[in-house]
């Protein structure tokens, strides 16, 4: 019948269409994830550079880059969103832990282990950071250990060692105290899924990163306050780096993340984001000249299928929205 056959074609049609459209946005979301982990990247180098070209120590560059950045955040948000600085008295606590753990803990212990371990192997062991959220989310929430994720703890365990040298393979060995620097920052970092799960259903990202801010910017003040002699960093030689740390590693890229988030089930930009270790390590290798040798890479190949394996394994979970920050 000529109606039947005016129906399937024109449904062919849509769903070809439909098809090529979810393509598209598709690719456009990857990209959109990958120029975020681009923006990541910069940040081991941009931290680098400041505490090379200057006397501030990681205590004060946690405090002034939080500080800087919950102030943009906020007049930025005063100005364009206003409804998003509100938020419930009952879940300031959350606000406040969060504030306190995952981001002014968190930030003064990336600063060390990067200075410690140099830009590419200080990102790699931050990407076990899902490995310790899987680990702590069995002891609190009574998640099911999958095959996979022990499959990946694995993984991420053995590549670790292999980049800590233990073995005494590489020119780039660690010393103890960097690696469980690393790790620590490794764990700090994982809190950011525990706690802004108990948040992320009931505010936008930006609402809570801009308290969280404000808040590790006020746990770490009383130490900036004793930290005498310490340089103010907006008065050194290295300010262009520090705005650029606030400007492009953290504000860009949580734009560009969240951008894709929107494109892309949240297990696809979790793995997508691992690109981030190629980038950190190709930049520290090209401006500051840090390199990993053959079973360090081979670690980092470990560790980031760990983290694969992990991201795909969320695909059977609710489609709650996660709350995912930047590494550095």
């Amino acid at each position: 019948m000529p109606e039947l056959e005016i129906i399937v074609r024109n449904s062919r049609i849509f769903l070809e269409a439909q098809a090529k459209e979810q393509s598209v946005s598709t690719i456009r979301g990857l990209l959109v994830v990958i120029l975020a982990t681009i923006c990541w990247s910069f940040s081991g180098l941009f931290i680098t550079l400041i505490m090379q070209g200057s006397q501030i120590n990681p205590i004060g560059l946690a405090f002034w880059r939080d500080l800087f950045t919950s102030l943009i955040l906020v007049i930025g948000l005063g100005i364009f969103r206003r409804d998003l600085l509100r938020i419930k008295i009952r879940d300031l606590p959350w606000l406040i832990l969060m504030g306190m753990v995952s981001i002014g803990t968190f930030h003064v212990l990336w600063n060390i282990t990067v200075m410690l371990n140099g830009v590419s192997v200080a990102t790699v062991i931050q990407c076990n950071a899902p490995i310790f959220v899987t680990i702590i989310a069995r002891i609190i929430w009574k998640e099911n250990f999958t095959i996979n994720k022990i499959i990946a703890i694995l993984l991420a365990t053995t590549g670790t060692i292999l980049i800590a040298g233990i073995q005494g393979f590489g020119v780039m060995k660690i010393t103890l105290t960097g690696l469980l620097v690393g790790l620590l920052s490794a764990v700090a970092y994982g809190s950011t899924s525990l706690i802004g799960k108990k948040l992320s259903a009931d505010y936008s990202t930006w609402t809570i990163i801009t308290y969280a801010f404000g808040f590790a910017a006020l746990a770490l003040m009383p130490l900036q306050v004793f930290n005498l002699g310490a340089p103010l960093i907006v008065l050194s030689p290295v300010l262009i780096y520090f705005m650029l740390l606030i400007l492009i590693s953290t504000i860009a890229g949580y734009k560009l993340y969240t951008t894709g988030l929107s494109l892309l089930p949240a297990s696809v930009a979790s793995i997508a984001s691992t690109a981030e270790v190629f980038f950190a390590a190709l930049f520290s290798f090209l401006i500051l000249g840090q390199t990993m040798d053959m079973w360090q890479l081979m670690g980092a190949i470990l560790v980031v299928s760990g983290v694969v394996i992990v991201s795909l394994s969320q695909r059977k979970k609710s489609k709650q929205k996660i709350l995912e920050l930047p590494i550095g």
